[in-house]
């Protein structure tokens, strides 16, 4: 069989030149099986695609987070998508020959990755337009190509400080710490503001963004004042984490609660990141209560603090409109409180319950820190005794024959499970679920053969 045309070749490479990662393999696996000669030549040109997507991870590692935003919405130094491939493809023009040292795995490779980055760095000033081309926002696009040339003229110096990434977010010593100290002096002699720069290279590897606090504050003997944070350049990376926290502070004041449990796991996120936050400023910093820093955490914590105490006390008066009680008369003019069977299992007021209970469930962690920890365990201990004697009475009834819809009654009763999985309540929910699997009314034929015995 013919291979593949020169034009086919063509598109083809480009083609997968542009496949996501997950629809790069995809491809591979696809074609994997095929006979012929069009698909071996296509396995080949994915497997070239592969080998230099490989290169391109190993020569821009120290810079490959940096072209997406991050996940978690903080502010960083970031460049678009579109840059990475076009910046490895002209920097790899420049030194063809070197390309297969890259795929040894010795120091050598190191080496000839930092002399890549240099030759991207000379491809960004030189030629900015073709791995950068204009794209409206000239102002911007000029800042963005010079942060990129000056981060990869900090290349090789990031890439030795990666591999100590860990050791420095835990507990490092003093010849660890020298080490980092060391790494910013010499950015620093790269550039005036190679220090900062090799810190946003750093912080792009972070997942979680609060731990920069910890690498941050170990870049000098003073950098846990604040006095001395706020009036350096390591400043803005506290800026940005209290300004995280006020953006989601907002969005949890301003939660409602309803059908959609994706909403209440975004708000349970933002209480835990929020936490995270306050937790660690709390132990890295010591902040003046009067300063600007002092008062936006403060102010923070206060309105989370209101705002989770006042869905604590919303979640208790959801579960009465859930699973309402009514009076029943007993004997003459005696009545008593029992579930009313007739009450929905879905709608609105369930929904508004099952997001509140998830979130009380879910907010042990920030409930501790917002000092609202006590309250939340209080009602729980409270909703289980609650929730499991609606589910005791429900049943009784449903046993006694007085439940006039037996599978609607038993969906309450399954409905009170579910508030249990959702406060952490395991056991009493299981204990519910096993009841419930054996109720029932016994049938009218059987009562009359029980009296006729």
């Amino acid at each position: 069989m013919a291979g593949l045309s020169v034009a086919h070749r063509v598109a083809l490479t480009a083609l997968l030149a542009r496949c996501p990662e997950a629809a790069l393999r995809a491809v591979s696996a696809a074609v994997a099986p095929m006979g012929g000669g069009r698909a071996a030549e296509l396995r080949m040109l994915i497997g070239e695609e592969t080998r230099d997507r490989l290169r391109r991870a190993r020569v821009l590692a120290p810079l490959a987070p940096m072209f997406r935003p991050r996940a978690d919405g903080i502010a960083a130094m970031t460049f678009p998508s579109h840059v990475l491939p076009r910046l490895w493809g002209a920097a790899r023009e420049r030194e063809p020959n070197l390309l297969l040292h890259l795929d040894r795995d010795d120091p050598s490779a190191t080496a000839v990755a930092d002399r890549f980055c240099q030759a991207a760095a000379r491809v960004v000033r030189d030629q900015p337009d073709l791995v950068w081309p204009p794209d409206g926002d000239e102002t911007a696009r000029q800042a963005g190509l010079a942060d990129l040339a000056a981060c990869l003229d900090l290349a090789h110096l990031a890439r030795r400080g990666l591999p100590s990434l860990e050791i420095w977010l835990k507990r490092p010593d003093g010849d660890q710490i020298a080490e980092l100290r060391l790494l910013l002096k010499d950015c620093a002699g790269v550039h005036v503001d190679g220090a900062q720069r090799v810190l946003e290279m750093l912080f792009a590897h972070l997942q979680d963004a609060v731990l920069i606090l910890r690498i941050v504050t170990q870049t000098s003997l003073a950098a846990g004042r604040e006095g001395f944070l706020s009036e350096s350049e390591l400043a803005g990376f506290v800026d940005r984490l209290i300004a995280g926290v006020d953006v989601r502070a907002r969005k949890i004041e301003a939660f409602k609660p309803g059908a959609d449990l994706d909403h209440v796991e975004t708000v349970i996120a933002d209480l835990n990141w929020c936490a995270g936050v306050l937790g660690e400023l709390d132990v890295t910093l010591t902040l003046n209560p009067q300063s600007v820093w002092g008062k936006s955490v403060r102010d923070a914590r206060v309105a989370i603090a209101r705002r989770l105490s006042g869905l604590l006390r919303a979640a208790d008066k959801a579960v009465d409109e859930a699973l309402p009680l009514e009076r029943v008369q007993i004997a003459g003019r005696m009545t008593r409180k029992a579930p009313r069977l007739s009450a929905p299992v879905d709608g609105p007021a369930v929904d508004a319950a099952l997001s509140l209970l998830k979130l009380v469930g879910s907010s042990r962690g920030p409930a501790s820190t917002f000092g609202c920890e006590a309250d939340r365990k209080t009602l729980v201990d409270a909703l289980t005794d609650r929730l499991s004697d609606h589910a005791d009475q429900t049943l009784r009834m449903i046993n006694d024959g007085e439940a006039e819809d037996e599978t609607h009654a038993l969906g309450l009763v399954e409905l009170v499970a579910v508030c249990l999985d959702h406060i952490d309540a395991v056991e009493p929910a299981r204990t519910v679920r096993r009841r419930a699997a054996v109720a029932g009314a016994p049938a009218k034929g059987s009562e009359v053969s029980s009296r006729a015995a």
